[in-house]
């Protein structure tokens, strides 16, 4: 894991999270008409919706596009959603002057070696377990949930509890 300077986490007001590796598992599937399809986990749902209630916001920002991906980010009301993303950071940069953040205000969440910029960026950042072993290595945290399995939330938890709004 990452050694850096000690995480203020009653800064952090707004969690990024790559899609493909992280909400779901990583596969995809195609219909046999081509339709791309994809799994989400509704731990991750809630843990997105209780973030919110605590003030939290969020943003996905993929590599990849697809139609699931809208539909999910509308279904959970995720405030920013960046599809065919090849940038990340330039993705949070738009993000942190819509919203007058710093980096001190952003986690993310990735789990490739493209990712790993941001990941460097940002005050918080992990990453689930099925991660490349570069990331892992680069993380505050790596999860023990796997991706597309509630990993997200597990995150989201940790930085509700770290900001003292969440029982442990």
């Amino acid at each position: 894991m990452k050694k850096t300077k000690k995480i203020d986490f009653s800064k952090i007001q707004f969690v990024l999270m790559d899609l493909d590796g992280v909400l779901t598992d990583g596969s995809v599937i195609y219909s046999s008409t081509g339709e791309m399809l994809k799994a989400f986990n509704a731990h991750d749902g809630f843990g997105i919706n209780r973030g919110r209630e605590h003030g939290l916001k969020f943003a996905i920002i993929s590599g990849m596009s697809a139609k699931a991906n809208e539909i999910r980010a509308e279904r959970l009301k995720i405030e920013e959603l960046y599809q065919n993303c090849g940038d990340k950071t330039e993705a949070a940069k738009e993000i942190k002057q819509k919203y007058s953040l710093t980096d001190e205000n952003l986690c993310f969440m990735g789990d490739d070696v493209f990712d790993i910029p941001l990941l460097q960026q940002v005050a918080f950042s992990a990453c689930p377990p099925e991660a490349v072993k570069e990331v892992r290595n680069t993380v505050h945290y790596v999860t023990k949930v796997s991706a597309g399995r509630g990993c997200v939330r597990e995150v989201i938890d940790y930085i509700l509890k770290k900001q003292g709004k969440l029982q442990v």
